[in-house]
């Protein structure tokens, strides 16, 4: 979910492209930005990463290192919350539309194109695509709450999936399709869970006590989880701001201690999507430096 901002792009700060490679523990610099970038995903060949930097898409190459734009026609304030189909064909985006300044989930090719409008109603943050490729599942405020909801990639109804007070956000299935992780207040410090794709067993799989966990992302492989994680008592629970101390924490994917592999200054941008590469040996991030 993309915190609301009247200018989502106002930070003075640069952008550092990263990659974790996750044998050897090393954190690679891929590019410097003078402009804020944020959110990464890894293309499904392993070539080229999409990140969204003031309202739009790039695609960066890995072999050359250079951005282009992703032609998005109309939908020019696109935010961090974008996710590509598991063929590697299309890009699902969460953009503001002007008329009532809500989030709203669309679909295009990855080549560039017109986008289709999936949610009609907003505001609307994308955050997974099921491995069948049939099904979106996305954080939206329906009235007073924040909860989880899927809906068919071609449109039609939406089905909540939570149903428990506070925010539950950042949905993303595992690569069996079976089940969703997410992060969820309920408990009163942000935690890392789980649950069937269907919402049923809902299970907590991170229980820091000094720490806000945010966006777990599943490996291909469906072995490791990395995790955003904000020390406490640095902003509310149900908060995930930029310009912050973060740290990047790994863990099993069936549970279990989860440890830091990363520290940097960032939050908001640095890991929102999913950013494995296909082979589920890195993934991508950004951190950013004060001006």
């Amino acid at each position: 979910m993309e915190k609301k901002e009247k200018d989502p792009w106002a930070r003075d700060e640069t952008s550092v492209l990263e990659v974790y490679h996750v044998e050897t523990g090393r954190r690679e610099v891929l590019a410097e930005f003078e402009e804020v970038i944020e959110a990464p995903n890894w293309s499904k060949d392993g070539k080229f990463l999409v990140y969204n930097s003031e309202g739009r898409l790039y695609r960066f190459e890995l072999a050359s290192r250079a951005s282009t734009v992703i032609h998005t026609g109309f939908a020019t304030a696109c935010n961090n919350d974008h996710v590509l189909s598991p063929d590697g064909s299309m890009v699902a985006i969460s953009h503001v539309e002007e008329k009532d300044r809500c989030s709203k989930v669309y679909t295009l090719p990855l080549t560039g194109g017109t986008p289709k409008l999936v949610t009609p109603v907003g505001p609307s943050y994308l955050h997974g695509w099921s491995p069948d490729g049939k099904t979106l599942a996305y954080c939206a405020q329906r009235g007073e709450e924040f909860d989880i909801y899927t809906i068919p990639v071609e449109g039609g109804a939406e089905t909540r999936i939570t149903e428990v007070a506070g925010l539950n956000d950042g949905p993303e299935y595992d690569p069996s399709g079976a089940y969703l992780w997410f992060n969820s207040v309920r408990t009163g410090l942000m935690q890392a869970w789980r649950m069937k794709a269907d919402g049923s067993e809902q299970t907590q799989m991170t229980f820091d006590e000094d720490r806000n966990t945010w966006f777990p992302h599943v490996s291909p492989n469906g072995k490791l989880v990395v995790m955003l994680s904000y020390r406490k008592g640095d902003l509310k629970p149900s908060e995930h701001l930029p310009g912050k101390q973060v740290e990047l924490r790994l863990m099993a994917a069936g549970g279990g201690e989860a440890r830091t592999v990363a520290e940097l200054f960032g939050g908001q941008g640095t890991i929102n999507v999913n950013s494995w590469s296909p082979d589920s040996k890195s993934f991508a991030f950004v951190s950013y430096r004060p001006r």
